[in-house]
Parts: C-alpha cells; sequence; structure tokens
C-alpha cells in the first residue's frame, strides 16, 4: 500500500514540475531578442507584472489569415512591475507600469505535428507552452498555460492575437 501512495505522489509531483508547460518539445528560442519581432508590451492581467511580446517571422507573415501557421513561435518576457512608494504599480504615461526584473520567458510554439508523448491536454489546439528563467533554463512552475489559453479558439489560443493584427497591418 505504500508504494503504491509512493508511485502516485512520484507520478503526480513529474506532472507538476512542468504544469506550465513541457521544455522537452517547446524549446527556449535562444536568439528571440534579434530573430524575432517585439509586436507589444502590456500589463498583464493580474496587475502584478508587464509582458514583452515578440514573434517569429512564421507569426508575423501568417497573423492576417485568420490562424498563425505551423512554427509560429511567440515569447512573452514576464516583468515584476516597480511599486511606488505607496506600494501600487508606477506606471508610464501610456499607462503601462514600469518594469522590474525579468521574472521568466513564456514560449508558446504551434506545430502539427507534435511527438505522441506530447499530449493534447498539454496544448491549446495546435499550441505547446513552457516557461523559463530569465537565463533560459526550464522554470518550476505550477501554472497550467494550456488552461487558459483554451478558452480562446477565436483568437487562435492568442491573449494577444489582436495586438499581433494590428502590428502587422
Amino acid at each position: 500500500m505504500k508504494s503504491i501512495i509512493y508511485g502516485i505522489l512520484v507520478f503526480s509531483g513529474s506532472i507538476l514540475v512542468y504544469a506550465g508547460g513541457n521544455p522537452e518539445h517547446v524549446r527556449y528560442p535562444a536568439a528571440y531578442q534579434t530573430e524575432f519581432t517585439l509586436y507589444d508590451t502590456r500589463n498583464r492581467v493580474n496587475g502584478k507584472q508587464v509582458a514583452t511580446l515578440y514573434a517569429n517571422n512564421i507569426a508575423t507573415d501568417t497573423a492576417g489569415g485568420g490562424k498563425l501557421g505551423d512554427g509560429a513561435k511567440i515569447v512573452m518576457e514576464i516583468y515584476k512591475i516597480l511599486p511606488g512608494e505607496d506600494g501600487k504599480p508606477m506606471a508610464n504615461a501610456d499607462g503601462i507600469f514600469q518594469k522590474g526584473a525579468l521574472a521568466a520567458v513564456a514560449v508558446m510554439e504551434k506545430r502539427s505535428n507534435w511527438d505522441a508523448n506530447f499530449g493534447a491536454h498539454n496544448r491549446a489546439g495546435d499550441w505547446g507552452f513552457a516557461i523559463y528563467n530569465a537565463d533560459g533554463t526550464p522554470k518550476d512552475n505550477k501554472l497550467e498555460c494550456a488552461t487558459c489559453h483554451v478558452p480562446m479558439p477565436e483568437s487562435d489560443y492568442l491573449f494577444s492575437y489582436a495586438s499581433l493584427l494590428e502590428f502587422v497591418r
């Protein structure tokens, strides 16, 4: 009985390590800051972070077609915010919070031919996810990226689809 419980705990723990995605399948694009296009900077919905978003050429070239093409990658740098003396986020003139330290880098990749070991329950449509530390090493987390993106098929599962469209037009 103890070995069964131990096995369940080990299995559950291994799932949670990469619950925010799977870095074995969605790789960190080391040169994204120079090879991808910066298309948006925005406050995150949680009100505690700022996101800077980059798209690879496949994403920018196919954005006008309703869905991004196979091989599209979106990278989101996630920054902590700088609080003012009152503890509230300090905003620039355009309402974007002032960036503090880089907290994480989230990567979305779209593929129609995912390895069978990367199940559909870990994806939103054809999009896979992974979260990395600022240095590009996989970040342990308990987020379930796909869960938040799954309800958004009309925007190809992207929170920033409208801003990407606006940028490429």
